[in-house]
């Protein structure tokens, strides 16, 4: 389905699980990625076996063929409108929002604004490689929700400190892409996405 924002047009991915749904997940894509990203897909087997509804969005940039995502504020901007949407359509359930790598940026910086219940970050890029002076850790703090992030010990962009977020899970032998057991990225965020299928979540 199409989304159109005021920043252009968004594609998004839907799934839903058999029955009631227990919560919405919403995820997007890294800078150069798409939304059939191993881990993604591994994420979504998770919270559909849950009982969750996952939206996958291809942002506007990347629909539009682009591989820079352009500013900050014009992307997150895109990505509320987006969010929203979607939320009219459950609006009764807890909303999870997330997504791998500059994905996972652009959830922490919306998160409060969506009114996100929890952040998923994966591959979160917490500083460009070899400069670990420009740390984006504030963006994980001032995410203003949970904030679970799965990284391999072996990414480039670094591994975010526990105290940045409510809980980090490395993964040991994963570098940036979480393509080497993508499996273990949809275990890795089972017990927390759980926690939003339950009915007091």
């Amino acid at each position: 389905m199409d989304l159109e924002t005021v920043h252009g047009r968004a594609e998004v991915t839907l799934d839903e699980a058999a029955g009631p749904v227990a919560f919405l997940l919403v995820l997007t894509h890294g800078s150069n990625g798409g939304v059939d990203a191993p881990d993604l897909l591994a994420v979504r087997e998770t919270a559909l076996g849950l009982g969750g509804a996952v939206a996958r969005v291809l942002q506007p940039f990347r629909r539009a063929g682009r591989r820079s995502p352009g500013s900050a504020a014009r992307q997150d901007e895109a990505w509320l409108e987006v969010v929203a949407a979607l939320g009219r359509r459950w609006p009764d359930v807890p909303l999870v929002q997330g997504g791998r790598s500059n994905g996972a940026r652009v959830a922490c910086r919306t998160a409060a604004k969506a009114g996100a219940r929890g952040v998923l970050a994966l591959a979160f890029p917490l500083h460009p490689p070899g400069r670990p002076e420009r740390s984006r850790a504030g963006e994980l703090r001032a995410a203003g929700t949970e904030v679970l992030v799965v990284n391999g010990d072996r990414d480039p962009f670094g591994v975010p400190d526990p105290a940045d977020a409510t809980c980090v899970h490395v993964l040991p032998g994963e570098r940036h892409d979480l393509g080497r057991n993508p499996a273990a990225v949809g275990a890795a965020a089972e017990p927390w996405l759980r926690r939003w299928a339950s009915s007091d979540a």
